[in-house]
């Protein structure tokens, strides 16, 4: 249940004004970066790009995605619920959205990299740190990849 008055839709199209909403929401869509085509490629890019809708609006207050090749890993990217619909289980129901969608594809290894102070909420769903393992983010430099 995501929630009294909210609703999820699993989708391959949505309004790109009320994704970079969320985005932007969350901080991750800077105003400098203002195209919203981009939305399109990212959600039909998506293995599952889940979306929480307020039955009484109709608008999106949440959303959230699983990249991957569709045979073996998977990524959950993009957990965002708007400030004002949080705490409601909204974001936990769209996580095990996810995750029910990927199980059904038979998708067994599933992560993510949880931002600070949300490791508490990954956790009490089933996430743990695979120790000895060290989640990188590429930042340029040292040199060029041969090719």
């Amino acid at each position: 249940m995501a929630g009294e008055g909210v609703e999820l839709h699993v989708v391959t199209a949505w309004d790109a004004g009320e994704i970079v909403a969320l985005y932007r929401s969350a901080g991750w869509w800077q105003e400098e970066r203002d195209d919203p085509s981009e939305i399109v490629p990212l959600i039909q890019g998506s293995l599952v790009f889940v979306v929480a809708v307020d039955r009484a609006t109709g608008k999106a207050v949440g959303m959230g995605r699983a990249i991957s090749d569709g045979v073996s890993d998977a990524y959950i990217q993009d957990l965002v619920v708007l400030p004002g619909y949080r705490g409601r289980g909204i974001g936990r129901a769209i996580l095990g959205r996810i995750l029910h969608e990927c199980r059904e594809r038979g998708i067994g290894w599933i992560a993510l990299i949880a931002e600070g102070g949300s490791g508490d909420f990954y956790r009490q769903l089933g996430f743990g740190v695979d120790e000895g393992d060290l989640p990188m983010m590429y930042r340029g430099g040292g040199g060029d990849a041969p090719g």
